[in-house]
């Protein structure tokens, strides 16, 4: 039996600041298949100065003239909502998880409504404050790695190491080093961190996907790895699975035409669906490294393999040639591997023609 797969339905902003769509976001991810359905939680303030432009992509689809502050203020989720979508996130019986951009937004999550692990976004990779605000929570984490290099990837590795080992060193690079390399950081970060590779472009197109860049991380760091998936297509987070991810993260919307920054880039509920039932496959048809028969396939060894058999009738004594041994099915006697060691023998007892041949 393989291992389970978890995938995050990213509802992200896709709720345009309606309490109402957000709602809706979680019974479609319930309703696909997907394990836990993620939001997004920000001060705007916090999250960006008032001199900040807005990606390519988000001036594409919200238009230049409005400030990215402005755009971020109109996809705030307040407090009191984060408690109606966790509500109805138990109801559904899938898991409530947010991605926090500051550290009040954080200790919200953590202290609050009780989040279950912590996903640090791409963006935030370089925060070093928040990720050690998030590794000394002790829960599980979840780092994308959208724009970075290995050497981001191990600093930030090395902040959250140290933030889980603890310890009353004052923080800064030679502490988060020191950490990443102990036995007890390195153990940290096996047990309890999943790296995610991403491409942070939306939507990314498949030639910018440098999926084996996830096995690298994983080989380099000794971590469980993953992928958030920004591509319009449904097969790239399945070929994350074959290559070896563990959790598959994957935007949706409720439709792709709604005004908003990120509804483009996203799937639509069906599709999400459908995305999820190929990842179930993909993760089964993974089984076990070990190349032998498997339950599945014994019950056609006999059927499909062939057995040493008398071409013709073959006397007591005679010897068998080419001419007088042949291979045939049912494969239930003698393996044809033994073919050469046959052929110039004498036969102890005479064969009908295709008797198998001991």
């Amino acid at each position: 039996m393989s291992d389970h797969v978890t995938v995050i339905a990213e509802a992200g902003v896709n709720h345009n600041g309606s309490v109402e769509t957000a709602l809706e976001l979680v019974a479609a991810a319930a309703e696909a298949g997907a394990d836990i359905v993620k939001f997004q939680t920000f001060k705007a303030e916090a999250l960006a100065a008032a001199s900040a432009p807005k990606a390519v992509y988000q001036a594409r689809e919200t238009g230049a003239a409005q400030s990215q502050l402005d755009m971020l203020r109109a996809l705030e989720l307040p407090e009191a909502h984060h408690h109606e979508i966790a509500a109805a996130c138990a109801a559904a019986g899938i898991e409530f998880l947010s991605t926090a951009f500051d550290t009040e937004s954080l200790k919200f999550l953590v202290g609050e409504m009780g989040i279950r692990r912590i996903k640090i976004p791409s963006g935030e990779l370089t925060n070093a404050p928040l990720v050690l605000e998030a590794a000394r929570s002790g829960l599980p984490m979840i780092l994308s790695t959208g724009m970075a290099t290995l050497g981001d990837v191990e600093a930030a590795l090395g902040v959250v190491a140290f933030g889980m080992v603890g310890g009353n060193e004052a923080p800064g690079r030679e502490a988060f080093e020191a950490a990443y390399a102990s036995t007890q950081g390195r153990d940290a970060l096996r047990d309890k961190v999943t790296v995610l590779h991403c491409t942070t472009d939306y939507p990314t197109p498949p030639e910018a996907v440098n999926m084996r860049a996830m096995a690298t991380m994983g080989r380099a760091f000794g971590v469980k790895t993953g992928y958030s998936d920004h591509t319009a297509a449904l097969a790239v987070p399945v070929l994350a699975v074959g290559q070896g991810a563990t959790l598959i993260e994957k935007h949706f919307t409720l439709d792709r035409a709604m005004p908003g920054p990120d509804h483009k880039a996203s799937l639509e509920p069906d599709d999400l669906g459908t995305m999820i039932a190929m990842i179930r496959e993909a993760s089964a048809a993974l089984g076990s490294p070990m190349k032998a028969p498997g339950d599945a396939e014994r019950k056609n060894i006999i059927v499909a393999r062939k057995s040493l058999v008398a071409a013709q009738a073959i006397a007591a004594g005679d010897i068998f040639t080419e001419a007088n041994l042949t291979v045939k099915r049912p494969g239930d006697g003698r393996t044809p591997m033994d073919y050469w060691a046959v052929v110039g023998t004498r036969a102890t007892r005479a064969y009908g023609p295709d008797e198998a041949v001991e």
